[in-house]
C-alpha cells in the first residue's frame, strides 16, 4: 500500500492549491475532502452550513475521512477543521503522512474567503480561528511547511519534507 499525504491548515493556507502540484510531482491523486462532500451531497459547503449546520457537515467530513484514509497514494486536501475531530486524524495518520502546511492569517485575510462559510462573514475570524486550532495543528502534522513564498518554493520546500521522512520512505 502506498502511502498518503494529508494536508491540513486553516482554510485559505493553499491546500486545494498544492494537492494537484505535489500528486504531480510525487506520482500520486489528489484528493480534495471537501469537494468530495459537495459532488456527494450536491451542496456547496455554505449551503450544508447554513441549511443542516456544522454538526452536520462535521460528520460528512467524518465519513470522507474514513473513505480516505483508505486510499493509497493520494495527496488529501483536508477542509479547515478536519483536526477538530481526533478520530479524523487518528485514520488518516494510519495511512498518511500529515502535513501541516502553515499561513499567516494575515496572509489568508488578504485572499477572497467568499465560499469559506466560517470566515466569509466575518473576515477576522480567520484569526480567531488560527489562534484556536494552532495547537491541533502542531500537535497532528508530523511535517510542518510555512506557505510563504512563491508556490515553486513552498512545492519544492514541501516535496523536500515529505521525500525527507522516515516514514515516507517505509
Amino acid at each position: 500500500m502506498k502511502r498518503n499525504i494529508v494536508l491540513i491548515g486553516l482554510s485559505g493556507c493553499g491546500k486545494s492549491t498544492f494537492a494537484p502540484i505535489l500528486a504531480e510531482r510525487l506520482g500520486l491523486v489528489p484528493v480534495d475532502t471537501d469537494a468530495e462532500i459537495v459532488k456527494k451531497t450536491g451542496m456547496p459547503i455554505s449551503r450544508i452550513f447554513s441549511e443542516k449546520g456544522e454538526a452536520a457537515f462535521r460528520e460528512l467530513e467524518a465519513a470522507e475521512a474514513r473513505r480516505c484514509a483508505e486510499l493509497s497514494g493520494a495527496v488529501i486536501s483536508t477542509g479547515g477543521g478536519m483536526i477538530l475531530r481526533e478520530e479524523n486524524m487518528r485514520v488518516l495518520s494510519e495511512t498518511g503522512l500529515i502535513v501541516f502546511l502553515d499561513r499567516s492569517p494575515a496572509d489568508i485575510v488578504g485572499e477572497d474567503l467568499s465560499d469559506r462559510p466560517l470566515v466569509a462573514a466575518d473576515r477576522q475570524k480567520i484569526f480567531r480561528l488560527y489562534e484556536e486550532r494552532i495547537d491541533l495543528y502542531r500537535k497532528y502534522g508530523r511535517l510542518t511547511v510555512e506557505n510563504k513564498g512563491s508556490i515553486t518554493a513552498v512545492a519544492d520546500m514541501l516535496v523536500a519534507g515529505i521525500t525527507e521522512d522516515p516514514s515516507w520512505k517505509n
